[in-house]
């Protein structure tokens, strides 16, 4: 009776621990581990990869924006923390000590006094008894690295955005880990010239000075397309130079610019991280579904709450509280709910209209659940009736949606639900005399239809044809705003209906059908009662 009494107050204490009420239902580290096993396998001999966590971003004087890690990154380790690098190699490397590894994650140091005003960290230990590595170390380890990454004929890494924060409070954060990195491996940026640039240099290089006014000119041009080029100080002394030898030692330093060659690669990543992300794996598509659900299960509860006194930040709680009440931890992306002709801006953000009053209302919202992200859009009538020139509109939208869903067929091609869509709204537009002609160039559909989702809203593909366990959106739209040169009783009208779809071997299943998609069954949903009608706070105006 005593060692049972002894197990429940143990067993008590660990399930109200903070340790026990965390979520336990990320990604596991054989997931991670077999995304790494399957990066590795497509990397050539004598190949190191080298990938870097998101930074830390300032929002405003000592306050940060909620830290977010880098998708590729989170994809390949787990680790959700800032100021790590994971290397991975090609073939087994051994160390001084003659273990034998074939990846390093580098992880920011444990400190007792960081952890007190910001969270527990992993470490090295959790590193290796979470997240599954063999071999961790402390990033500044990194820092310090004796790596030789010049003996390597292939070096692997993604475009930097040199967007790093220094706050010089910590010497291993991933400004110094950059930092770090290009040191070591002679980096010269130099090496990844934009085609505009390249043109610009190889125009330099191969025209006479005597010519070289007419260059000046040119320069001047490309500026407008690629404003970078004003950062180039040899480039912007040769536009202004009249000295002819200094034209001629510009000359020269812009063409051995051009003849730099490097071991670093910087489309590798990218393009083999998007082939691998776009088809996801069973333990991706549990995450993905259940937050497309609850996505959706928020569009169905908005239906039923909405008011037209109600304003546009009002309706975006309560999407966003449905997603806490489920435990999401974010939102994929910046909320969207536009009245009336705040619809027809299509990443409208602003939300700040304070009474939705009759107009339609369009909500483009999605979770973002244990990483993964949905991306559902429903365009209702605040007032909960259609009038008949909003349905109108929206009926072209759904027969547009519903004939893109339909091609949404292993082997098809991703182009052909976006073409189907709008031969479906240039025939209804032209019926309706908005348009004049069924081949018009008009702005009402101004959009593609389809993108992946997962890691990302916009989770990154090669968009060639459809393959079995991809998830892409279908979302078919029209936006009339003010002003547009048609009848003034289409005018402030944008509706968009957004569903997130999983491609099968027994074709399309629509993973966000729990929220309503017909003019029927928005105005059913949205005559039913809330659990919020009674919700009533302090008017603190009075």
């Amino acid at each position: 009776m005593k060692i049972f009494k002894f197990l429940f107050i143990a067993f008590l204490a660990v399930s109200f621990s903070g340790f026990s009420q965390t979520p336990t239902d990320f990604l596991s580290a054989a997931f991670h581990k077999s995304r790494r096993d399957a990066l590795r396998a497509k990397m050539p001999a004598n190949s190191v990869a080298v990938v870097f966590a998101n930074s830390i971003r300032n929002r405003a004087n000592d306050v940060d924006y909620v830290f977010h890690q880098d998708p590729n990154f989170y994809y390949l380790t787990g680790y959700r923390e800032p100021n790590g690098v994971l290397v991975m190699f090609s073939e087994n490397q051994t160390d001084a000590d003659g273990n034998i590894y074939n990846e390093i994650l580098y992880v920011q140091k444990r400190d007792a006094r960081a952890e007190q005003w910001n969270g527990k960290r992993l470490g090295v230990e959790g590193a290796i008894n979470v997240l599954g590595f063999s071999k961790a170390m402390n990033a500044e380890e990194f820092v310090n690295t004796t790596i030789d990454f010049k003996k390597f004929d292939r070096i692997f890494i993604e475009k930097f955005n040199d967007d790093y924060r220094n706050s010089s409070r910590n010497a291993a954060e991933v400004y110094d880990l950059v930092v770090a990195f290009k040191e070591k491996s002679a980096y010269n940026p130099n090496n990844f010239l934009s085609p505009v640039k390249k043109q610009v240099y190889e125009l330099v290089k191969s025209t006479p000075i005597e010519n070289s006014a007419n260059v000046a000119q040119v320069i001047g041009r490309a500026l407008a397309y690629d404003p970078s080029l004003k950062n180039d100080k040899d480039l912007m002394q040769y536009k202004e130079a009249t000295d002819a030898q200094l034209k001629k030692d510009l000359q020269q330093k812009i063409s051995l610019k051009l003849e730099a060659k490097t071991n670093i690669d910087q489309s590798f990543l990218s393009t083999n991280l998007a082939t691998l992300r776009e088809v996801k794996t069973a333990e991706e598509l549990k995450l993905l579904t259940k937050a497309v659900r609850i996505s959706a299960i928020g569009q169905v509860e908005v239906m039923k709450a909405m008011k037209p006194h109600m304003s546009e930040t009002e309706l975006q709680g309560i999407h966003e509280f449905v997603y806490k009440k489920y435990g999401a931890e974010y939102e994929g992306y910046p909320s969207i709910v536009g009245a009336g002709n705040n619809g027809c801006i299509l990443h409208y953000i602003e939300n700040n209209k304070t009474a939705v009053g009759n107009d339609l209302v369009l909500m483009d919202l999605g979770a973002e659940y244990r990483g993964y992200t949905a991306d559902v859009t429903r365009t209702i009538p605040a007032n909960g009736k259609f009038t008949e020139a909003q349905k109108a509109i929206y009926d072209i939208v759904y027969k547009a949606q519903e004939a893109g869903i339909a091609a949404y067929v292993i082997g098809e091609s991703m182009a052909k639900p976006n073409q189907i869509a709008r031969k479906v709204v240039n025939k209804g537009l032209l019926k309706l005399g908005i348009i004049k002609s069924i081949d018009e160039k008009h702005p009402y559909f101004p959009h593609g239809t389809s993108h992946h989702i997962g890691l990302d809203v916009h989770d990154p593909g090669n968009y060639g044809n459809f393959e079995e366990n991809m998830v892409v959106t279908m979302e078919p739209g029209i936006y009339i705003p003010n002003g547009s040169n048609c009848d003034k009783k289409w005018w402030g009208i944008g509706i968009r209906i957004e569903d997130d779809i999983l491609v099968t071997k027994n074709g399309p299943v629509n993973l966000s059908e729990e929220a309503p998609r017909t003019v029927q069954e928005i105005e059913q949903m949205m005559a039913k009662k809330s659990v919020l009608d009674n919700f009533v706070l302090p008017d603190l105006d009075k």
